[in-house]
């Protein structure tokens, strides 16, 4: 079977992708800690604690097919860093560059490397998803550090014989999700009201389960070779829609009431929380066009079916 080496695989993503991996690959699991789960009996964990510019990838390397790197310095709202952007090229351009050169050094056939929509921007005009030839809009040191590891791997890939792939998922849920998807279910279970009703966005998502799969048919395509991809669930939704399809995996009623939006953008100015706002009412689209196109390529679970699993897991952990 190919070799695949996998970075954060310990993440809420690098978890999913290794045990879906298993089954079609000899998995080496890059992780900071090894993980005591019995579910990853299968898979090889190997230790990295920082991933840079100076790491020493030799060894892991040796015999591998596809990498897949999924490490990361992730996006937080209010960043401590007193540079952030420095902060995130150290890890997401320099730890990427140099994983690629000597991925490539090794023998590696294919380089696929998670993204972030960020580098498109962070909204988008009503009924205009955004594309992967659009030109590059990350607003934040985040979005600006995986854009120039894009614009890294595929100028060192443009005469090598590794190829990259790039994938740029928007908000990703599931099973474990944390974060604003993970309040919310919280607090429909609660059934605390929520002033939403009135709110008509349109935001794609995508489903841990079908950006798993987008990812490992990425590993192989022949198509996929020094390509950028979008992806979601193709079903774009609306936060109330939204709300209402998690309040029904809970089997309680939604309590929303329909605040104009405008009060709402008022509050949060006030409030100093514009940036969790313009998430709950604000448009993010993007268009996965090419994606089925290219790579004959069908989002494999619904939005109802990915959020009754991750609702379900949520209430699982519960118990």
């Amino acid at each position: 079977m190919a070799k695949v080496l996998v970075t954060g695989a310990s993440g809420f993503i690098g978890k999913a992708l290794c045990l879906a991996l298993a089954k079609q690959a000899d998995v080496y699991a890059v992780v900071r800690q090894f993980i005591q789960d019995d579910s990853l009996a299968s898979v090889q964990q190997i230790q990295v604690a920082n991933i840079d510019g100076d790491t020493d990838w030799s060894a892991e390397l040796q015999g591998i097919d596809v990498v897949v790197h999924l490490a990361a310095r992730v996006h937080v709202l209010n960043d401590t860093a007193a540079d952030p952007l420095a902060a995130f090229r150290k890890t997401n351009v320099d730890g990427t560059v140099n994983l690629a050169k000597q991925a490539q050094q090794a023998g590696v056939s294919r380089f696929v490397f998670l993204s972030s929509i960020k580098v498109n921007g962070e909204a988008t005009e009503s009924g205009k998803p955004f594309t992967p030839e659009d030109n590059p809009n990350p607003s934040d040191a985040y979005g600006q550090s995986k854009l120039e590891a894009e614009q890294a791997l595929l100028a060192f890939s443009a005469n090598q014989a590794m190829s990259v792939v790039i994938i740029r998922p928007p908000l990703v849920y599931g099973p474990g999700v944390k974060a604003n998807f993970l309040a919310l279910i919280r607090i429909l279970n609660q059934r605390m009201p929520l002033p939403f009703a009135a709110v008509h966005n349109r935001r794609s998502l995508v489903a841990l389960d079908n950006l798993v799969d987008l990812i490992i048919t990425c590993c192989w395509h022949p198509a996929a070779a020094n390509q950028i991809f979008l992806v979601s669930d193709g079903d774009d939704l609306s936060t109330t829609r939204l709300l209402r399809e998690i309040s029904q995996a809970l089997a309680k009623p939604a309590l929303l009431l329909a605040v104009p939006t405008k009060w709402l953008l008022l509050v949060a100015k006030l409030l100093g929380k514009q940036a969790v706002l313009s998430r709950l009412c604000g448009n993010l689209q993007v268009d996965i066009s090419k994606t089925r196109r290219l790579l004959a390529w069908q989002p494999p679970v619904s939005v109802d079916q990915g959020i009754q699993k991750t609702v379900q897991h949520y209430l699982n952990s519960c118990k």
